[in-house]
């Protein structure tokens, strides 16, 4: 097994990407040393955004919604998950886990010491970022949900997700830059594409975006399940602002809404929106619209008669 680190030149020049990179060294009891990779921001400002990429991106998603939120007064944190971006890959498939996922971005989250945050998660980063969350309730002050989910294994993951988790496995070679591409509205450029595949010089790279879709929970024996019913008894209680901004045209995490919104009292009076002509990575197909309406939660404006919602 070894731990992979993508040449920077695989970075150079990317398109609308120009941003300052940040390391963390987070410590693994069996990996050892691993490089974490982020976006800093907007140092600055008080109030933090912290995006939370899914599978198989990275940053580079945020990369439209970053300026927005800085102009309005807020910093922005968004890092690369291990096995993604910039940051260390370990080449083993088995190293990678849900648990191991959280015990990861928890090292980081806490070797930053952030306070006054708000939690973008999306796919992956929903479904790390919730239990990031509840394993730090006091340093976050809302949180803003799009296209993912916080399954336990107990109900059935549906059709669409079972066929994409089939295509995971089993494509040869598995493209990352046009399943992105596929997985929007408005689809991407070249340039962008190219930018999505620049984590990953060739399939020993992939480990991590190929094990992920393996580590969504989809039985009682899952080895996260536990964790899962303890994060959810947290958010049954999380009375901070709860917002979820699903799209109209992801057909794996449609509805899904539903639950956070009858469950978690924070979500409760808050002005929840389906974004217009959006996929599953909706960061893509309407990112200024998103970061619009995050830094109005942030910072407590409360207007969100604006276009884009159904």
């Amino acid at each position: 097994m070894e731990i992979l680190r993508t040449p920077e030149e695989r970075f150079d020049n990317l398109h609308d990407y120009n941003f300052v990179p940040n390391y963390i060294n987070i410590l693994d009891q069996n990996l050892g040393e691993l490089r974490m990779h982020y976006l800093d921001e907007g140092r600055q400002f008080s109030k933090v955004a912290l995006l939370l990429h899914g599978e198989p991106t990275w940053s580079y998603l945020y990369r439209n919604m970053i300026p927005i939120l800085v102009k309005n007064g807020i910093r922005v944190i968004a890092p690369d998950f291990i096995g993604f971006g910039k940051s260390d890959k370990p080449s083993d498939r088995g190293s990678y886990s849900y648990n191991g996922h959280v015990d990861w971005i928890n090292i980081f989250y806490r070797k930053l010491n952030l306070k006054n945050v708000t939690l973008f998660g999306q796919d992956w980063g929903g479904l790390i970022g919730l239990r990031l969350l509840c394993d730090n309730q006091e340093s976050f002050d809302a949180v803003m949900i799009g296209n993912t989910a916080l399954p336990t294994g107990d109900h059935d993951l549906g059709k669409p997700f079972e066929a994409w988790r089939e295509f995971s496995q089993t494509n040869i070679p598995f493209k990352i830059g046009p399943i992105i591409h596929r997985g929007c509205v408005s689809g991407l450029i070249q340039a962008e594409i190219d930018a999505y595949d620049a984590p990953f010089p060739n399939e020993k790279y992939k480990a991590g975006a190929r094990q992920f879709p393996i580590l969504v929970p989809s039985s009682s024996q899952d080895p996260a399940r536990v964790n899962q019913l303890a994060a959810w008894e947290v958010l049954k209680k999380w009375k901070k602002p709860f917002l979820t901004c699903f799209a109209d045209s992801d057909p794996i995490m449609r509805g899904v809404e539903k639950t956070f919104i009858k469950i978690v009292p924070g979500a409760q009076n808050q002005e929840h929106f389906i974004a217009k002509d959006a996929g599953h990575f909706l960061q893509e197909d309407v990112g200024p619209y998103l970061a619009t309406r995050m830094a109005d939660l942030i910072n407590g404006l409360g207007d969100y008669n604006i276009a884009g919602t159904t």
